[in-house]
């Protein structure tokens, strides 16, 4: 194939590739606010949702055939939605896994789900979403496939949470007041096991995803310092949850293996109480 491309010839898809969860977040949510049912292709919602999921641009442009996510193929993915919803009593079309499971995310969080499609499609029409082909060799694929918010979002959600001036105000503002950087879920403390070498690190925790809180200013008590093993734990899966809660499951697995956590003061109540 790579040979192809250097001799000078283009490299077409004949097949569509599979639909993504960002893409499948947009078409159920098409769905949801059609009472459920599926929509034909003349809709004007169709030729929305198709205009979105050519700027979602999910996938290289090698990648698509020439009915990449066209009316037809959006209006007949809004049908696989709708046919799986157990409301739904007649013959199901085939569908997919992750349509099921977008569509039981709408069903039990129908809140957050309507929240993150809106923010795609706003940050879609308005160019304030820049979605990046997901790299084979990127740290964090395997969390923005499973993410609550789909990938484009979570990424967003990331890079708030890696933001350099963010995390040394936090860090700045828990000293301050006599806090230290220790984990606020178990109170691992760097410096403390690692001495000069972990001194001073820490990772800053974005605490309400993106989709809960869509856009806006982020203020210091939004943020958490989480040791890098709770981090991860925390944007394992959804629903993601909040140190405290995640602290509550490590002190019960402490508890029933006869260990007791430390209990440093939450950094984020030292910066709220000042």
């Amino acid at each position: 194939m790579d040979w192809l491309k250097r001799e000078g010839f283009t490299i077409v898809a004949s097949r569509n590739p599979k639909w993504r969860r960002d893409e499948l977040i947009l078409a159920c949510d098409v769905v949801a606010r059609n009472n459920w049912k599926g929509l034909y292709p003349e809709d004007s919602r169709i030729a929305e949702l198709s205009d979105l999921l050519q700027l979602l641009a999910a996938y290289p442009v090698e990648e698509r055939a020439a009915t990449y996510r066209n009316r037809n193929r959006a209006a007949r993915k809004t049908f696989d939605v709708a046919t799986h919803h157990p409301g739904y009593t007649k013959k199901r079309t085939n569908g997919g896994r992750l349509d099921r499971e977008v569509l039981q995310d709408f069903l039990d969080r129908p809140t957050e789900m309507a929240q993150a499609a809106h923010l795609l499609r706003e940050g879609l029409k308005h160019g304030t979403l820049d979605p990046v082909p997901l790299e084979e060799d990127d740290d964090d694929a395997e969390d923005e496939a499973s993410a609550p918010e789909g990938r484009v979002l979570y990424r967003r959600h990331r890079t708030r949470e890696r933001n350099k001036g963010l995390r040394k105000k936090k860090i700045s503002a828990v000293l301050k007041v006599g806090g230290t950087l220790a984990c606020e879920v178990c109170g691992f403390d760097f410096a403390a096991v690692y001495g000069e070498r972990g001194e001073g690190y820490i990772e800053c925790h974005h605490v309400v995803p993106l989709h809960e809180a869509g856009e806006g200013t982020i203020k210091l008590s939004d943020l958490a310092l989480i040791c890098s093993n709770r981090h991860r734990m925390i944007h394992r899966s959804a629903p993601w949850p909040t140190p405290p809660e995640l602290r509550a499951i490590v002190q019960r697995q402490a508890t029933a293996g006869g260990v007791s956590l430390p209990g440093p003061r939450v950094a984020t109540e030292l910066i709220a109480s000042t």
